[in-house]
Parts: structure tokens; C-alpha cells; sequence
């Protein structure tokens, strides 16, 4: 494709995890960003330094209000969405109407309206969605995948899935956005949709029904003030008490963070450094979930976000053995905010910086155990993020040789988006009734297509 008939992408949404696309869409010769779409003209200009740096053009600013215009007028077939979750059926849904591919940020949206909404318009337009699920592109995953698939445990028949979200990359979502329900479905949604996709991905099967229990025992005023860990401020950008405070944000010790955030809060007000022991926060910090599955198996899943150390353990039960999987993304953490990577994000420098490893072990029935061999990274969500935006957007070399990897896989449709948000959807109904939810019940629309 010649550089005159490049795809034509724009990118709605300029904040940290924007950087990932624009970057990636630069570097490839058959891609252009065209656009930007963001209510803060400073992050569009970082962007906008991002591309120019790569030897791009400098793409068009436009208000989120002239979304549609921004679409005709600038001849976009390619569409990024990486706005706030609650945000994204406002993009998505014209997109596909206007003929342009869409690409998604993880969760697909954050409620069974507009989950509807996406699924009617990807129907009535036949054009195509992408949810951005980088966890089905880590080579670690993507072994667990060929293992079960192989039949290494024959019939799956149940699963315990643990996730802990350390007090440093934890915290983070008590800051920002994320820690309106309203804004993100809470860690239900925002992030948990990660694994309940994965899982899906793992067992090639469905969610069917779902139960749970959730609070906010750890972050918020209330919790804050009763463990004795609650400092006197609003946000942390010039107030004193912060300075002592382990759980503050320093912006100004980013450049990429006072960037986006510090020098853009005289656009549209947004704060990126919120007290966690203040409120509002109406997301919960700790969940207890059992899943049902429709060809039978169960699973049990606990996220945790304010733990010591960070990462996950899956344990698969099978009709022929057992199936462990334990990574340590970061084993823990010093108690400080001071960032020190130059993309400003917050979670990967320090993970990798005091990362444990990855560990795989098959227990055949009347066998001894194996630890099975695994390539790992601990950057870039475990190797995830740069086979991802291959599978997406081509390889950045031409002609380079193809990943027979996790990349060589089918991304994730609109069908597991909604599949993947239907069971913290079901959740998050649960922490508020104590009553089980049949999924068919909730996400209509979904089981049919």
C-alpha cells in the first residue's frame, strides 16, 4: 500500500494507554493517524509530538462533539477507541455506521444497554469491531490454551482463578476516573473483563451463570479513617500532607504524566491524582465470584487490588490431572510515586523492576508432575501488547516473518465483548441483590448471534 492509500485512523481518547496506538499506527507503513479526538486540546499535542517524533504528520485536533464531522471530513476508515469505558458506545456505534473498522479498548462498554446498542449496529452494519484484549496475545496464555486444547488434563472441569492487584498499581484506580461505577463498571468490568475472557478464550465456551460478593473494605474515607492509613487531602498536586502520604501520586515527577494530566487539567478539570482514602469511590476493592459455564465447568475468582505483591494464579481441575499456573509480576513494592519510565506509566516500569517469573506445572493423575518450559516477558503485558497490535494492524517490518504465535489467532470480536462484560455485569449485580444471575437473562441479545 502506497503512503497515498494508507489507512486513515483516528484515535478518540489521548490519554496514558492512547500512547500504545498512536505509537504502533506511526510505525506501520500502511497506517496513518489522521485525527485526534479528545475535550483536551494539550493531550492532543502530546499525541500529536508522539507521531512527529515517529516522522508522521501531525494529525487533526477535533472536539468529541464533532465526532460524525471528524469521520466525513477527514476520510477515517480505521477508528481507535480509548476513551473512558462508560464513553466508548458514543464512538463506537457511529463509527461502524460511517463503514469505518473499529478498534476497542478493554471493557467492550460498561452496561447491558449499550452492550445491546453495539451488538444491533455491528448486526444492522456488518462491519467490524475489535476488542483490544491483550491478554489472549501472551505467549504464557497462549501455552495454557494449546495444553488444554491438547486435552494435557482431559475435561476441564473446574477453575480457581486469583488475581492481586498490588498497593502500587492497585491504588492507581482509586485516583482516577476508574473509581466512579458509573464511569468504568468498576474492576468488575474495567479490568476482571480481561480474565473473564481469557478463560473463555481457554475453555472455548460460554458464561452461563454467575454469583458473588464484593466490597470497598480498603480504599475510601471510610475504610481509610478505620485502618489508620487516611491523610487530610483532596489530591495530592500541592497539598502537604501528601508528601508522607505511600499511596499519593506525584505528577510533576513525569514528564509524560504532567503532560497528560497536569498541564491538561485547564482543559476539561480532570484530576489524575485523587486521594484513594477519599471519596467518591463507588467501586469495590475486593470480589468473590463463582462463574458456571455451559458445557458445566465452574470457576472461583477473587480479585484482590491492595495486596503486597502482584499477579495471578490459575488453577485448572481436570478429568486426567491438574493445570497450575502462577506468575509474579511483581513480587513487591517500595513505597513510593516517584514514576521513572518515560511513557509515564505508572504499573510496568516497577513490575518489571521487581518481577518474580512465571512458573506452569502439569499433574498428569498417577504421574509426577512437570514444570513445563515458557518464554515470559514482564514487559508490555507479558509480550501481549506488541503481538496484539500485530495481529491488528499488520507487522511494523514488511515482509517479516509471520508469528505462528498467539498473534496468528482470531482477536476478539464484539460477540466476546459483551460475552466477557456479561459476567461483570452479572456480577456487579450480584454485590448489590445477594442473588444469582442467569447471563441470558442480562445481556440480551448475545446467545442468539
Amino acid at each position: 500500500m502506497s503512503r497515498a492509500t494508507r489507512h486513515r485512523a483516528a484515535v478518540v481518547g489521548t490519554g496514558h494507554r492512547a500512547q500504545l496506538f498512536t505509537r504502533a499506527l506511526a510505525e506501520r507503513p500502511d497506517h496513518r493517524v489522521a485525527a485526534l479526538c479528545d475535550p483536551s486540546p494539550t493531550r492532543m499535542d502530546f499525541h500529536n509530538g508522539v507521531l512527529t517524533a515517529a516522522g508522521e504528520r501531525a494529525a487533526t485536533r477535533w472536539d468529541p462533539e464533532h465526532f460524525t464531522d471528524m469521520l466525513a471530513k477527514e476520510d477515517i476508515d480505521e477508528v481507535v477507541v480509548t476513551t473512558v469505558d462508560a464513553e466508548h458506545d458514543r464512538y463506537i456505534v457511529p463509527a461502524l455506521q460511517a463503514g469505518c473498522r473499529v478498534v476497542t479498548e478493554k471493557p467492550m462498554t460498561v452496561d447491558a444497554d449499550r452492550c445491546a446498542r453495539i451488538l444491533d449496529t455491528v448486526r444492522d452494519t456488518g462491519n467490524s469491531l475489535t476488542v483490544a484484549f491483550n491478554y489472549r496475545f501472551n505467549p504464557v496464555h497462549e501455552k495454557v490454551r494449546s495444553l488444554l486444547a491438547e486435552g494435557a488434563i482431559g475435561e476441564v472441569l473446574s477453575i480457581h482463578f486469583e488475581w492481586l492487584l498490588d498497593v502500587r498499581h492497585g491504588a492507581d484506580y482509586f485516583r482516577r476516573w476508574h473509581r466512579e461505577k458509573r464511569n468504568s463498571g468498576g474492576l468488575m468490568i474495567h479490568k476482571s473483563s480481561h480474565h473473564f475472557d481469557l478463560v473463555n478464550w481457554w475453555l472455548a465456551d460460554e458464561p452461563s451463570d454467575v454469583f458473588g460478593y464484593g466490597r470497598l473494605g480498603f480504599y475510601g474515607r471510610t475504610a481509610g479513617e478505620r485502618h489508620g492509613l487516611r491523610r487530610n487531602y483532596d489530591r495530592a498536586h500541592g497539598a502537604d500532607p501528601a508528601a508522607a502520604d505511600p499511596f499519593a501520586l506525584d505528577l510533576t515527577a513525569d514528564d509524560t504524566l504532567r503532560a497528560l494530566y497536569l498541564d491538561a487539567e485547564q482543559d476539561n478539570g480532570y484530576v489524575r491524582d485523587c486521594n484513594v482514602f477519599d471519596g467518591p469511590v463507588t467501586i469495590e476493592e475486593d470480589m468473590a465470584v463463582l462463574v458456571r459455564y455451559a458445557q458445566g465447568a465452574t470457576m472461583t475468582y477473587h480479585l484482590t487490588a491492595y495486596s503486597p505483591w502482584e499477579g495471578y494464579r490459575v488453577m485448572f481441575n481436570g478429568s486426567a490431572g491438574r493445570l497450575e499456573l502462577e506468575v509474579e509480576e511483581s513480587r513487591w513494592q517500595t513505597p513510593r510515586t516517584r514514576i521513572r519510565s518515560s511513557s509515564g506509566a505508572l504499573h510496568e516500569d516497577t513490575a518489571a523492576e521487581h518481577a518474580g517469573g512465571a512458573r506452569l506445572t502439569l499433574r498428569p493423575l498417577w504421574q509426577p508432575p512437570s514444570e513445563v518450559p515458557l518464554v515470559t516477558a514482564h514487559e508490555a503485558h507479558g509480550g501481549g501488547d506488541p503481538r496484539m497490535l500485530d495481529a491488528l494492524f499488520g507487522r511494523v517490518a514488511p515482509g517479516a516473518a509471520q508469528d505462528t504465535g498467539a498473534a496468528s489467532h482470531p482477536t476478539a470480536t464484539e460477540r466476546d465483548g459483551a460475552l466477557a462484560l456479561a459476567v461483570g455485569l452479572g456480577a456487579n449485580q450480584c454485590f448489590e441483590t445477594g442473588r444469582p444471575v442467569r447471563l441470558r437473562d442480562l445481556v440480551s441479545g448475545v446467545w442468539e448471534r
